[in-house]
């Protein structure tokens, strides 16, 4: 798309570009992000919902009718600044089920992001260029011959179009479960105590009037968030090195793939991601609670990662079934981290505030993600220049790296860094 609109001057700026319309999003979504988690806070989480959905089906229409790099630079920054559907979900994710079933629907949330995540380059892969692809079908005096990529930004939009529609039948969980005392139900199970220990529960309170006040005081809300952005730094800076790994020749320690084997790959271990995630993770979570299961996925991630350099050793139909388990196991578990900490996240801070918290996360999550593509590009693209170096050569520097932003992540979930906000939820969740 940057190369039709004749912007860079030479086949390498190319990327330089694209980087900017990416990073677009990234920016206006770290820009409002907290704007619509108050909003959501006060006026409920369903109008938040139907207005992000919305904004997909207009701009994301208008970004597939670009004519000019700026005209795509201005559509991909106001679907950031409209997205305020990932951090309200998760607030309703937890509000609309029962405590002991929370671990089920933060995973359904994960899953579908990574899902969509898959699903989401296949329709733009098949779909781009139509008439070039598809002259039988369409002709270039065709709407879809003169805007070559508006056809798979048209089908997103039918799409959710369809999910708007359908979001009209959600319930609101905003204050759902409202009793005659005036606490819903759900801040009760956060704050509340056994009664018999009068002591106890008068600190909780106190505690919890001090988080109120200011949630960036909220030093288990925001520990969680810093150990957020690291886990997710890591997570897109993998994404981006993945695929240029997968992709570049075997004398530099790649794969030596093409873009329809990265796709298969990508497909593979979404759905294995998805089976993980749905009958698996509820269970594990239960048993060992979102602590210990971050701190698992996180530790297993590790060596895992520094297998890569030697799964690229192997051939045929052995390095495909490697890579592919690798890359499923991966993602089940990254997927598991960034869970666990929805959790923790959430179960930081009463009912009337998880729209604003979850705003907070995703405006540092998109700050950290706007500089993991550039970050991780520039680690793969020096370490393909250091070959025969002495100390951790070629593709071995780049997963140690990315090893080391998860070990630190890993760390960082101990005490005293990680604090959680209660004793009682300490206890029941480490």
């Amino acid at each position: 798309m940057i190369r039709d609109f004749h912007i860079a001057k030479r086949e390498e700026d190319i990327g330089f570009y694209a980087g900017f319309v990416g990073s677009s999003f990234m920016v206006g979504r770290a820009l409002t992000s907290v704007f619509w988690g108050v909003v959501a806070d006060r006026y409920g989480r369903k109008p938040i919902i139907l207005i992000g959905t919305f904004s997909v089906v207009v701009l994301n229409a208008l970004f597939g009718l670009s004519t000019s790099f700026w005209m795509a630079l201005c559509t991909r920054f106001l679907l950031g600044c409209f997205n305020s559907v990932l951090g309200t979900i998760r607030a309703y994710a937890v509000e609309i089920c029962t405590e002991e079933h929370r671990g089920l629907t933060l995973s359904v949330v994960s899953t579908s992001r990574g899902i969509g995540l898959i699903i989401g380059p296949a329709i733009g892969g098949f779909f781009a260029q139509p008439a070039e692809k598809y002259p039988g079908l369409f002709s270039q005096s065709s709407i879809f011959g003169r805007y070559p990529y508006f056809l798979p930004c048209l089908l997103i939009s039918i799409y959710a179009a369809g999910v708007f529609i359908s979001c009209w039948w959600l319930p609101e969980t905003l204050h759902m479960h409202e009793r005659t005392d005036g606490r819903s139900s759900c801040d009760e199970v956060e704050v509340s105590c056994d009664s018999s220990d009068a002591t106890k529960h008068d600190t909780e309170v106190e505690e919890q009037k001090t988080y109120e006040e200011n949630l960036l005081k909220n030093w288990p809300l925001m520990s969680t968030i810093i150990v957020y952005c690291v886990f997710s730094l890591q997570e897109i800076a993998y994404s981006e090195i993945f695929s240029l790994w997968a992709v570049s020749e075997r004398k530099f320690g790649g794969l030596n793939f093409s873009s329809q084997d990265v796709g298969e790959v990508l497909a593979i271990s979404g759905f294995g991601l998805l089976l993980f995630q749905l009958l698996l993770y509820p269970r594990v979570e239960k048993i060992l609670g979102p602590i210990m299961i971050t701190r698992l996925s996180a530790g297993i991630s590790i060596p895992l990662l520094s297998s890569y350099p030697y799964i690229a050793m192997l051939s045929g139909l052995t390095l495909h079934i490697a890579i592919n388990f690798a890359s499923m196991l991966r993602n089940a578990l990254s997927v598991s981290v960034v869970t666990g900490i929805f959790i923790l996240l959430n179960n930081a801070v009463p009912q009337h505030q998880r729209g604003a918290a979850n705003g907070i996360s995703m405006t540092a999550m998109s700050i950290s993600k706007a500089f993991g593509p550039a970050c991780g590009g520039a680690l793969f693209s020096w370490a393909q220049k250091r070959q025969v170096a002495t100390f951790l050569p070629g593709d071995q520097m780049v997963f140690f790296v990315l090893n080391l932003l998860q070990m630190i992540g890993l760390i960082l979930t101990f005490k005293p860094f990680l604090a959680q906000p209660h004793e009682r939820r300490a206890a029941s969740i480490a």
